[in-house]
């Protein structure tokens, strides 16, 4: 029987769970082709503009992007090609190193990524109107379930610092490069690089969600 026909799954707790995932996947895919028609933009080129405008900006290259979209480095120059075109974004040469081409997004793009910050409000709206103890839950399985599929190399996780085991807070306050460290790079961190995603993100094994600030917020850009 086909993988996909939910009567293959039907008979277990896991396969009607794993059911639904694939059905909120298809939601998702279906938000991006709507949103990207409506904006003539592919997935591809949201996730790109998204990754643009979240991402730390030592990762903003195409090798950055490919990793985010687990995708060849051909593909990723592609849809930078396109967005290119459109006037969304930059390419300019690091001065220290012209052979590594950074991204920037123009005025126009960063309009644009901000208008798709809503994208998946509706499905934060759903999981809302669970009761908290039913998100908590949620919450603590679907991280393990990311967790498992990250260490299969299904998914690449980027997320912020402090929830991550190489971030240190507040270790050198009064250096002008930054009060925070990082242990991954061994450098100072600025405050403001803490609320930018970054692919080198290992959480901390009794941390909050990922992208928790402990600070009191949620960690977001918006």
């Amino acid at each position: 029987m086909p993988a996909f026909d939910p009567r293959h799954r039907d008979g277990t707790l896991a396969g009607n769970i794993t059911i639904a995932f694939y059905r909120i996947s298809q939601a998702v895919q279906h938000m991006l082709r709507v949103r990207g028609e409506a904006a003539g933009l592919s997935p591809a080129q949201i996730h790109a503009l998204l990754f643009l405008r979240a991402a730390r900006p030592e990762v903003r290259t195409v090798g950055g992007l490919a990793g985010r979209l687990l995708t060849s480095y051909a593909t990723a120059s592609g849809v930078v090609d396109a967005l290119e075109r459109k006037g969304l974004l930059t390419r300019t040469p690091l001065p220290e190193d012209r052979r590594t081409v950074t991204l920037a997004l123009t005025g126009a793009g960063e309009r644009q990524a901000q208008e798709l910050e809503d994208l998946l409000d509706e499905i934060e709206a759903a999981v809302e109107d669970l009761p908290e103890a039913d998100q908590q839950a949620l919450a603590r399985a679907t991280k393990a379930i990311v967790r498992r599929l990250q260490a299969a190399g299904h998914v690449k996780v980027y997320e912020m610092c402090w929830g991550c085991q190489f971030f240190r807070r507040d270790a050198h306050p009064l250096d002008p490069r930054g009060p925070h460290h990082c242990a991954f790079i061994d450098a100072p961190l600025p405050e403001e690089k803490t609320y930018f995603e970054c692919p080198d993100f290992v959480p901390l094994e009794d941390s909050a969600w990922p992208g928790m600030d402990p600070k009191g917020g949620d960690g977001s850009l918006s």
